[in-house]
C-alpha cells in the first residue's frame, strides 16, 4: 500500500497527540502552581489572623516555634530578637530559599508579626498529584489519538489501494475488473464506491480511446500511403515520357513535391500519434546517407533561384533508430531553408554529434524565434511553401527521440538549424 496518505495521517495524529500532551503538561503545571500559591497564601493569612487574635487577648501570649511553624511578634525597635534570616524583610509575602520557608510579614498598631511556615510536604503531595494527572491525561490523549488513527486509517486504506491500482495502470492493458467493490480492502463507504465506479468508467473510456488510436494509426498508415504511392508513380511515368510538354512537366514536378511533402507530414503525424513507449521499429543506419537523400529531394525547390545547396563534413555517424524520423526532421528544415533563401547558399554540415543546416536567407528576429515552434505560425504568411507546421513537427519529433533542435538566426544574415544527435 502506498505510504503517502497513511504516513501523512500518522504524522498528523502524532503531532496532534504531542501538542495535546504539551497542552496538558503546561495546563496542569500552571493550574497547580497557581493553586499552590493561593493555598499557601490563604494558609499564611489564616494562621496570622489567629495569632493576631491571641495577641489582642494577651499581649504576652507565647507564639509557636516548631519545625514547621515559627511566629515572632516584634515591637518597634525590637528587630534584634529576630533570627538573622527574617531581619530586613518588608511587609508582605516572602520565600526564603535557604530554609525553603514561606514568610508573611504583617505590620499593625503595636508591632509587627513575622510568620514563617514550611510547606514542603504539601508541595510534594500536590506536585505528585499533578504529575499523575499529567501522565493520565497524556495516556488518554495518546490512546484516543491511536484509536482515531486506526479508525481513520481503515477508512483511508481503500483510497490508498485505489491510488496504487491506478498508478500501475498500463493504458494499453487496463484491468477494470480489479476495481470492483468486493476486491477493495478496508471500509468501503459510499464515496469510495463512487470513486471506484468512476475509475472503472474512466478505464473503459481510456481503453476505447487507445483502441481507436491504434486502429487509426494502422488504417491511416495503409489507406493514406496507398493513394500517395499511386500519385508518385503516375507522375514519375509522365515525367519520364519525352512527349510530355514542358508546361505539363512543371505541373507534374509540383505534384511530386506536394506528394512528397504530404508523405513526410503523414509519417510525422503517425509517429507522433503512437504511444511514447511504442516507438517505430528502428535499425542502425548511416546518417550521411539520409542527409544526402534529403538534400537531393530538396534540390527541385531551388529551381530558378541563384542558390547553391551542398553537403560538407566527412563525419559518418550511425544511429540505432527509425531513419524515417531523422529524414522527416531534416526534410522540414531543408524545406524551410529553400523557401526563405532567395540567393546565396544552403549548407548542410555533418558532424559526429549533430547536423547543421545553414542558409543565407531572410533570417528571424528574436521575437519570431520565440514563436517559431508554435503550430501554424508563419514568419511570412504571404510566402508559399508550408502551413506553419514544419518546425513544430521537428521539435516534437526531436523531443520524442532525444534529438533536440536549436535555432540561431539574425535578420538578413540567415539561420542555423541544428539537430543534436547525442
Amino acid at each position: 500500500m502506498p505510504q503517502g496518505l497513511p504516513k501523512k495521517l500518522r504524522r498528523a495524529f502524532s503531532l496532534q497527540a504531542a501538542l495535546g500532551s504539551l497542552a496538558i503538561v503546561l495546563g496542569v503545571a500552571i493550574a497547580f502552581s497557581v493553586s499552590l500559591r493561593l493555598l499557601v497564601k490563604a494558609r499564611l493569612e489564616a494562621q496570622a489572623e489567629q495569632y493576631w487574635s491571641m495577641l489582642q487577648r494577651d499581649g504576652d501570649a507565647l507564639l509557636p516555634r516548631t519545625a514547621t511553624v515559627e511566629a515572632y511578634f516584634v515591637t518597634p525597635g525590637g528587630e534584634a530578637a529576630l533570627p538573622e534570616r527574617l531581619r530586613g524583610l518588608e511587609p508582605g509575602r516572602h520565600f526564603v530559599r535557604e530554609q525553603r520557608r514561606d514568610v508573611l510579614v504583617e505590620r499593625r498598631d503595636g508591632g509587627t508579626l513575622y510568620l514563617s511556615m514550611q510547606f514542603d510536604h504539601a508541595r510534594k503531595v500536590l506536585w505528585t498529584a499533578a504529575v499523575l494527572l499529567m501522565l493520565g491525561g497524556i495516556g488518554v490523549i495518546q490512546l484516543v489519538s491511536w484509536l482515531t488513527y486506526r479508525m481513520t486509517r481503515r477508512m483511508v486504506v481503500p483510497v490508498s489501494w485505489l491510488a496504487e491500482q491506478v498508478s500501475r495502470w498500463d493504458p494499453g492493458d487496463l484491468d477494470d475488473a480489479a476495481l470492483v467493490r468486493e476486491r477493495i480492502p478496508g471500509v468501503v463507504g459510499r464515496e469510495v464506491d463512487q470513486l471506484s465506479g468512476a475509475l472503472r468508467v474512466l478505464s473503459s473510456r481510456v481503453q476505447a480511446f487507445v483502441q481507436r488510436e491504434r486502429d487509426f494509426t494502422r488504417d491511416a498508415s495503409h489507406e493514406l500511403r496507398t493513394p500517395l504511392t499511386v500519385i508518385r508513380v503516375a507522375s514519375d511515368v509522365l515525367l519520364a515520357d519525352p512527349e510530355t510538354p514542358a508546361r505539363s512537366q512543371r505541373s507534374l514536378q509540383r505534384i511530386q513535391r506536394a506528394s512528397r511533402d504530404m508523405e513526410a507530414v503523414i509519417d510525422a503525424f503517425l509517429i507522433l500519434a503512437r504511444e511514447h513507449d511504442t516507438a517505430p521499429q528502428g535499425e542502425e543506419f548511416d546518417v550521411r546517407e539520409v542527409v544526402l537523400e534529403e538534400v537531393e529531394k530538396a534540390r527541385p525547390l531551388l529551381q530558378g533561384k541563384p542558390v547553391t545547396l551542398k553537403v560538407v563534413g566527412d563525419a559518418r555517424p550511425r544511429l540505432d533508430a527509425p531513419s524515417r524520423v531523422l529524414a522527416v526532421m531534416l526534410g522540414n528544415l531543408l524545406n524551410n531553408a529553400c523557401v526563405f533563401t532567395e540567393e546565396g547558399e544552403i549548407e548542410v554540415a555533418i558532424h559526429d554529434d549533430r547536423i547543421e543546416v545553414r542558409d543565407s536567407g531572410i533570417g528571424m528576429t528574436p521575437e519570431v524565434l520565440q514563436r517559431v515552434y508554435d503550430p501554424f505560425y508563419r514568419v511570412d504568411p504571404f510566402r508559399s511553401g508550408g502551413k506553419g507546421m514544419g518546425l513544430s513537427i521537428v521539435r516534437r519529433l526531436g523531443e520524442r527521440f532525444g534529438w533536440p533542435v536549436s535555432l540561431e538566426s539574425k535578420p538578413g544574415q540567415g539561420t542555423v538549424a541544428t539537430i543534436h544527435l547525442a
